[in-house]
């Protein structure tokens, strides 16, 4: 048995370098013709619990669909190293765009909550005694700390539909750490923030909701 000449032990040492740095793929590369990935947004999985009574005295709600801010209202899945820098995941998008997906997710939360006597998602036919408008503010996997984290924002706006006027109004954030450092575990983190700004938007608008009916209700004084 012969021993290799130094020329063929170099072009192996070459070969097995190439191979590595082929086969060594950083999940935020942006290159590759991989077919994407989608992901949806449907909340943390949960148990669903009895919806709380409504009285039929609680004001009607109309919920507006929602809005994204610039950059967040395509199916592109976003991730950031830098402050203010949005970059896109290459083969991994959104089944839909998060405003239309969390849509349903808001009417549902509202609903749990008991505190309307119906929660109706316009485009309706339908008249309500208030109007919750929402806007997603971000919702983008972050990478500029260690373990990388999912952060979501919402800012929602509760309005009489008669003055038109502002009732309310409140900015929701939660980050959640991603269990690893890759799409999948990003799209958990997403929906588990989702799910607990949920629970916080469907406690403020109930709370907003029972302060209005207050108002409402207090007798006219004489002057």
């Amino acid at each position: 048995m012969t021993r290799p000449s130094y020329s063929r032990l170099c072009q192996g040492a070459a070969a097995g370098l190439l191979l590595a740095m082929l086969g060594a793929c950083s999940i935020l590369d942006t290159a590759g013709d991989a077919q994407p990935s989608f992901y949806t947004l449907d909340g943390a999985p949960r148990a669903s619990p009895a919806a709380a009574p409504r009285a039929t005295t609680a004001p009607t709600l109309i919920v507006n669909p929602p809005h994204a801010a610039a950059g967040f209202d395509s199916h592109r899945i976003i991730y950031v190293r830098e402050p203010h820098q949005l970059e896109y995941f290459a083969n991994s998008e959104w089944a839909d765009t998060p405003a239309r997906m969390i849509a349903p997710l808001i009417v549902a939360a509202l609903e749990q909550s008991g505190a309307f006597r119906a929660v109706v998602p316009t485009p309706s036919t339908a008249s309500g005694d208030l109007r919750l408008d929402v806007e997603i503010v971000r919702l983008q996997h972050e990478f500029d700390v260690s373990p990388s984290r999912v952060r979501f924002t919402l800012r929602a706006y509760l309005v009489d539909t008669v003055s038109r006027q502002v009732l309310a109004w409140r900015e929701f954030d939660q980050s959640i750490a991603a269990a690893q450092d890759n799409p999948y575990a990003g799209i958990m983190a997403a929906n588990g923030a989702v799910q607990k700004v949920l629970d916080q938007l469907a406690a403020f608008s109930a709370e907003a909701a029972r302060n209005w009916q207050r108002i409402e209700a207090r007798p006219m004084t004489a002057n």
